[in-house]
């Protein structure tokens, strides 16, 4: 049978995604799409709207709906962007900075778990993810390997 890694892989980061959700819905009543959201928020810091819709690689009126919850959660800051125009300006509250670190902390606790029961070294595996993402973030002429 071949190896099909690249299909193992999308694999099983949509897996990794639901349980995400579902652990972060049951501890913190936040889906793992919102919590993308907020870390986006505070990677970037104050930052515009598209922008952070533009990281999380949805569309606008995705991302401002995705803000009004976040918002009425008061997870989130959402204000008019100083420069004008029609574009709003975010950033985390205290409360958001707050739940940011808590969901990180129990994402990674449980995935630290997940890849001890795998008996998969935690640090060969963390060196050949970055490995793998540096590889995407190299300029298409500079590829190796086509």
């Amino acid at each position: 049978m071949p190896q099909d890694l690249s299909f193992d892989l999308h694999a099983l980061t949509a897996r990794l995604d639901r349980s995400a959700d579902r652990i972060l819905r049951a501890e913190h009543g936040l889906s793992y799409r919102r919590f993308r959201m907020l870390l986006i928020v505070g990677k970037l810091g104050e930052a515009t709207q598209r922008a952070v819709s533009e990281e999380l690689g949805v569309s606008e009126p995705s991302a401002s709906r995705m803000t009004g919850v976040l918002a009425r959660m008061g997870l989130l800051d959402a204000g008019p962007d100083p420069a004008g125009g029609n574009r709003r300006r975010l950033s985390l509250t205290v409360e958001g900075e707050q739940m940011v670190e808590q969901c990180r902390a129990l994402l990674e606790r449980r995935f630290r778990g997940l890849v001890r029961r795998s008996g998969v070294s935690y640090a060969d595996y963390a060196r050949s993810t970055r490995l793998l993402l540096d590889a995407l973030n190299t300029p298409p002429g500079l590829d190796r390997d086509k």
